[in-house]
């Protein structure tokens, strides 16, 4: 028994210390760094640092522009992360009924967005989008619809990023619970229809019941990816217009590389991973009640 504890110790030791070395201990510097107030006049000589304790977090909470990013930030995950799950669960369960030859391709072509740049795809849907010159307000025109300030309006400046993100990360979450529609059995189906069971009550009784595992983790993976908003607003908005699109970690990125308040943004780095801790126990409390984890 001591050998083979010994052995699996040596096969997973490199990873572990891989991992403590670029995760925890990063980590544990990084809240560290939260508790001072570690600025740019710190990186010319680090005695100008000192110890202040929660009062990064504390004016953090007096903060208006951190409350109106984490209400953009929410907003954002309460609507992309439905649709994302219910597009990706659309897309799996049609390429799942399709027998035909360009199965693969269709797989293909509906994956290739997660493999793209997210920064070149961005530029690109930044000039679809623009106002005058864009393709979608040009395909609106010909259907009677006047032309949209997608970018520039407060109003329709996150849908336009929400509906970006949800085109370009879809495929992910396709892929997966694409292999969790063909671990079911048709059995299961055959003896719904048989019962009488209609296209809907056998999705709603068959499909959802036996996807639930792999439901809850897209569900919490699409949220924790959503939380961290960053390159899309970056790209496309800069945060704008009057601060709609700005996230909790552009407003993040905004105080630590733009005014060098590393300490203050640290502390802003883990406020954000305290509500994602409080968002991803919710959903796993909601699942389990309903039997699902």
């Amino acid at each position: 028994m001591r050998r083979r504890a010994l052995a699996g110790w040596m096969f997973a030791g490199p990873a572990l210390v891989m991992l403590g070395l670029f995760f925890f201990v990063p980590v544990l510097l990084a809240f560290a760094l939260s508790l001072t107030n570690f600025d740019l006049y710190s990186l010319a000589d680090w005695r100008n640092t000192g110890f202040v304790g929660l009062a990064n977090y504390a004016e953090l909470a007096r903060t208006p522009l951190f409350w109106k990013a984490l209400g953009n930030t929410v907003y954002f995950v309460i609507v992309g992360v439905p649709l994302s799950i219910g597009l990706s669960l659309g897309a799996a369960m049609l390429l799942n009924g399709a027998a035909t030859r360009l199965t693969g391709i269709f797989r293909t072509a509906l994956f290739a967005p997660v493999v793209t740049t997210l920064v070149a795809v961005a530029v690109i849907w930044r000039y679809l989008l623009h106002t005058r010159y864009g393709m979608i307000n040009y395909g609106l025109e010909i259907i009677g619809v006047h032309p949209v300030d997608w970018l520039g309006d407060p109003d329709w400046s996150m849908p336009a990023i929400i509906l970006f993100a949800v085109w370009k990360n879809f495929g992910y979450n396709m892929v997966i619970l694409l292999a969790g529609l063909q671990t079911i059995p048709n059995d299961l189906y055959e003896a719904a229809r048989i019962d009488g069971a209609n296209g809907w009550q056998r999705f709603r009784h068959v499909t959802v019941p036996a996807l639930g595992p792999m439901l809850l983790l897209v569900s919490i993976l699409t949220m924790a990816g959503y939380f961290q908003l960053f390159a899309e607003p970056y790209v496309m908005t800069q945060g704008g217009p009057v601060e709609s699109t700005v996230s909790v970690l552009y407003f993040m990125y905004d105080q630590g590389f733009k005014w060098w308040n590393l300490g203050f943004a640290s502390a802003v780095a883990f406020a954000l991973f305290l509500i994602m801790i409080v968002f991803t126990t919710l959903q796993y409390r909601f699942a389990r009640a309903r039997g699902v984890a």
